[in-house]
């Protein structure tokens, strides 16, 4: 039995819900019992059912407890955060979508975000803008080692420095969103323990300049998700580093989130709403996340934004495997969770401010050939421009061929048009391909060559073939 309470106002009620003792289950926070503490033997005011000896405790002298719904952890926290607010009457599920956890969409009240896709002009072609940002990279990289050395050292933190390479990030960004696409989508050999955050606060600067945030706001968009971080430094590594967590290690490693808070509000050069970014960046749409349990509008529209890319980051390079997933693997789980872990309307902004093949993705053509995406087309996300390197038998081609699909399509178009092709004929992507798939691609040789070359890729097939 379960019946939902809440306590004290309403817009930040903490939930508490009533459950006989048979029904306990680890991972749940017991905050209140049917009698005073001081009968029973738990010396803790409230605490995580870790066993199942607790539980037998509990059943020993209780006929039921109080379980707190937010702090509650694992499945069976999304569990009661699902059941209490639809049994409450606060939200309703949707029209019968249901994720592939089981969760469904909740009818939250969010208003919409205000979309400006015009405020910025057409982005300039990579070639041009990739020196300045592989040296922007490089700073960036070197930036976030000072970083961590301050806060090892506990000195403050160099934030000035910080502040400007991310406006370098944000301009270099709006000229050419695609010059840094290749540096978060190209796993480097020499990858850094915070390569994620860098890769997630290029994706945020790129989903911000899509839906025209106002420069200020990608500045405190780009630092924030730049440093959602640094509270890990904080952590025991057996709690960071573990694949898997029970509940009490869940919950010591969400602390970061408070250590990051801490260790960024203490700067006096800090801009507090970068703060709170990152206070609110791990809530969810449905009230499932941490550390306090918003939900809806109650969570800051760019700590939203921080908290999608901060998602697909880590679904497209999974802690301890060798080669990221491939985008569209990402895409779905992102697309799967919208209106239940993300706001709607930001999740498919985000899916279409990358496109379905990122810069960097291998695909497969409809000729069976296997191409890299070179660089993106500024409004037809499905005609990317792909430089070919295996043919339809997946075998080296003797050179790379640049194919711009846009161009191929509107040439097949005026053939279509006058009875020299079939419709059937139009060039189209297939899918795009796990990384790793064929070691023959070297997908970082094709991104040098591409972007840094003065000739016309005259490295490119020597580089593919010292795999």
């Amino acid at each position: 039995m379960l019946q939902p309470e809440r306590f004290g106002d309403s817009s930040v009620a903490i939930e508490q819900a009533k459950i006989l003792v048979e029904d306990l289950q680890r991972g749940m926070f017991v905050s209140r019992l049917d009698r005073p503490w001081t009968r029973t033997p738990f010396a803790l005011q409230g605490f995580y059912i870790r066993d199942l000896e607790e539980i037998r405790q509990l059943q020993k002298h209780c006929r039921y407890v109080y379980v707190d719904v937010v702090k509650s952890v694992g499945d069976i926290g999304v569990k009661l955060r699902r059941i209490t607010r639809t049994a409450g009457g606060s939200s309703a599920a949707g029209p019968g979508r249901r994720s592939r956890t089981g969760r469904v969409p909740v009818a939250i009240p969010c208003r919409p975000v205000q979309i400006s896709r015009d405020a910025y002009p057409a982005p300039l072609p990579a070639r041009r803008e990739a020196g300045q940002a592989r040296k922007l990279h490089r700073r960036i990289v070197q930036g976030m080692h000072e970083v961590l050395v301050q806060i090892r050292s506990d000195r403050p933190l160099p934030m000035q420095q910080v502040g400007q390479v991310v406006e370098n990030l944000v301009e270099s960004i709006l000229r050419s969103p695609d010059a840094f696409a290749w540096l978060a989508r190209v796993r480097e050999k020499d990858e850094h323990t915070y390569s994620h955050s860098i890769r997630a606060s290029i994706w945020a600067v790129m989903f911000g300049r899509h839906i025209g945030l106002r420069r200020h706001d990608l500045v405190r968009l780009g630092v924030a998700t730049l440093l959602k971080d640094v509270g890990k430094m904080m952590l025991p590594d057996e709690v960071l580093r573990a694949h898997r967590r029970d509940p009490r290690r869940e919950m010591e490693y969400r602390r970061f989130v408070d250590h990051s808070v801490r260790l960024l509000a203490a700067d006096p050069q800090m801009d507090p709403r970068v703060v709170e970014i990152v206070h609110c960046h791990r809530e969810m749409h449905d009230g499932s996340g941490y550390p306090r349990g918003l939900r809806g509008d109650r969570i800051p529209v760019l700590a939203r934004m921080c908290g999608i890319v901060t998602f697909y980051d880590e679904a497209t390079n999974p802690r301890g495997v060798t080669y990221p997933v491939a985008p569209s693997q990402a895409v779905a789980q992102l697309y799967d969770l919208r209106g239940i872990s993300f706001q709607e309307q930001l999740a498919v902004e985000f899916i279409q401010s990358i496109g379905l093949y990122p810069t960097g993705t291998q695909v497969e053509l409809s000729t069976g050939e296997v191409g890299v995406v070179v660089e993106q087309t500024h409004r037809r996300r499905l005609k990317p421009r792909v430089m070919v390197v295996l043919d339809r038998d997946k075998q080296l081609l003797t050179k790379p061929r640049l194919l711009d699909m846009a161009a191929d399509d509107d040439r097949r178009d005026k053939l279509i048009r006058r009875g020299k092709l079939a419709p059937g004929d139009k060039l189209t992507i297939l899918k795009d391909v796990e990384p790793g798939r064929f070691p023959q691609v070297n997908v970082a040789a094709v991104r040098d060559d591409y972007l840094f070359s003065r000739k016309r890729f005259p490295a490119l097939l020597s580089r593919l073939l010292k795999r």
